[in-house]
Parts: structure tokens; C-alpha cells; sequence
């Protein structure tokens, strides 16, 4: 089961202003067939279905612990979507056209389905679909999907950076390829320990360190790039049978954290009266926290 906490995994600046195209190209790392949807229902379903738990357990930890982190992920994700869409468009009367700006957008369902928030879907608006997990059933054959998938995950993020200089998003992506990174060093070093195989000799793939990117430097610095969180405070901790060593991009010692990163607050999005979002006025709200407290 799962233990939720209300917050994100790191702090994202709040913007003056948003940015409708960035939201749409930032969706692909929401939705895509790389994106954070996919990397989450791939390892959760994978360790849901994993077979020998107990005779396999590091591999079975080190899945189930990162498809934790993943849920965070695509939590984080979707807030930065969601803090692209500020001041995008304006409150008034629907007839000055309040919403103008989202005809114009690259992606204009944001403005017309969910009131400028996340889409469970890709940069061009097609939703997410279960056809992207990958779940074999054979150890081997997942880690390595799993490695493949993280690597297409990663080439994204680096090229949806480059598209858009919003620092909202930026700070986002800069700390995701640091995490991401992460995780493609632990299925190389799984697949290692299962094979024999150095997987690790491919790093870093493509061929440009995060300390390229000014967002994600700052991560690296923290060290984020050698510890791999347990998600729990008490189980999946033969993830250290795996997880140990050292880098093999900068030679760091690696740590596993038993646990969870402490996390940032999540932002309170404003109301967007032109969206009906939330829909609820001032005399609505006074009526509710009435309610609310009737029979305390």
C-alpha cells in the first residue's frame, strides 16, 4: 500500500506569469511514451506482478521503492503544468473574449477540458494509454526495458529543456534529470548483478552530463545524484544489495536513504473565475465553512 504525503518532492518557483505553449511541451513529460505516467505504471505494475519476492528481494525492493518515487514524480510534473498556466488568460464577462489566448495555444483542450491544469496526455493532446507499460514477467527482460525507458526518458527531458527557458519548468526538469539519472544507474547496476553484463559502460547516454544543464547542477551538488530513498521506513531495504559502490559517471559513493526526501509544500493554485474554477465565490465559501462546522 501506499503512504501519502502532502507534498512535492522539491520546491518549484511560482511564476509572475505562465507560459500555455511550455505547459503543452512540458506535457510530454507528463503523458508521453516517456513520460512520468509511464515510468510509474510500468515499475508499479511490474511489482505488483513480480514473481519471487523473497528469493529475488533486492530486485523486487529496488523496483517497488522507485515506483514510489515515480508517483512523486508524476506529481511534480503535473504542479509545474499547473503553475505554467498563471495569468495565462483574464477574469470578465465572457463576451471581451476572457479566454482569448487560449485559441491561440498550442494545446487549446488545457483552456476548453481542465481549466488550464494537467492533461493525463502527451504534448500533442493524445491521452496517456496502459499500452505503454511493459510487464514480461521475465527479470532480465524488464530491467532492461526498464534501463531503455529511463534513457528515452531522460533524452526528453534534456530536449523539452531546450525548448522552453521558463523557470518554472526548467527547475522542474533540472531536478527530474538528477533523480532520473538515478534510476538509470540502478537498473544498469541491477541488470549487472543479474547478467554480469557492465551496463554501467554505456553511462551516460546521450552523451552530455547533467552538469551541462545550470538547473540541474545544483542537485548534483546536493549529492541528489548518488542516493536512492527507500520510499519506506521499514521495508526495501536490500536495495543496498544493489544500490552501493559508486558512481560510475563521477565515482561518488552511492547511499541508500532509508525513507523519504522531506519534500517542499505543494503550491495552492488560484481561483481562474473566467474557468468556473473552482467555482466556489465568497458568499458559496462562507455558506460551506458553515456547514462544515454545523454538529462539531
Amino acid at each position: 500500500m501506499f503512504k501519502r504525503e502532502n507534498r512535492i518532492l522539491v520546491e518549484l518557483p511560482i511564476p509572475e506569469h505562465g507560459d500555455p505553449n511550455a505547459m503543452a511541451a512540458v506535457q510530454e513529460l507528463l503523458g508521453g511514451k516517456f513520460g512520468e505516467m509511464s515510468t510509474l505504471n510500468n515499475y508499479m505494475f511490474q511489482s505488483f506482478n513480480f514473481r519471487g519476492k523473497k528469493k529475488l528481494k533486492p530486485f523486487y525492493d529496488l523496483v517497488a521503492s522507485i515506483t514510489a518515487e515515480e508517483m512523486g514524480h508524476v506529481e511534480l510534473v503535473t504542479t509545474s503544468i499547473n503553475l505554467l498556466s498563471k495569468d495565462n488568460t483574464f477574469p470578465g464577462p465572457p463576451d471581451i473574449t476572457p479566454l482569448q489566448a487560449g485559441k491561440d495555444a498550442r494545446n487549446t483542450y488545457q483552456f476548453i477540458s481542465t481549466a488550464q491544469t494537467a492533461l493525463v496526455g502527451d504534448s500533442m493532446g493524445n491521452a496517456w494509454t496502459g499500452d505503454n507499460v511493459f510487464n514480461s514477467g521475465n527479470l532480465v527482460l524488464d530491467l532492461l526495458h526498464n534501463f531503455f525507458l529511463e534513457l528515452g526518458a531522460r533524452t526528453h527531458k534534456m530536449r523539452v529543456y531546450e525548448m522552453t527557458d521558463h523557470p518554472t519548468a526548467r527547475e522542474m526538469i533540472g531536478y527530474l534529470l538528477v533523480r532520473g539519472g538515478v534510476h538509470v544507474v540502478a537498473y544498469a547496476k541491477a541488470l549487472e548483478i543479474a547478467t554480469g553484463v557492465d551496463v554501467t559502460k554505456m553511462l551516460p547516454v546521450p552523451n552530455l552530463d547533467n552538469s551541462k544543464f545550470d538547473y540541474a547542477r545544483k542537485y548534483e551538488e546536493q549529492g541528489l545524484d548518488n542516493i536512492l530513498y527507500t520510499f519506506s521506513d521499514t521495508d526495501y531495504k536490500d536495495v543496498k544489495q544493489i544500490w552501493k559502490g559508486s558512481n560510475p559517471e563521477t565515482g561518488a559513493p552511492l547511499k541508500v536513504i532509508e525513507g523519504s526526501p522531506k519534500g517542499a509544500p505543494v503550491p495552492d493554485l488560484d481561483d481562474i473565475p473566467e474557468q468556473f474554477a473552482p467555482g466556489v465565490d465568497a458568499d458559496d465559501y462562507r455558506r460551506i465553512a458553515k456547514r462544515l462546522m454545523e454538529n462539531m
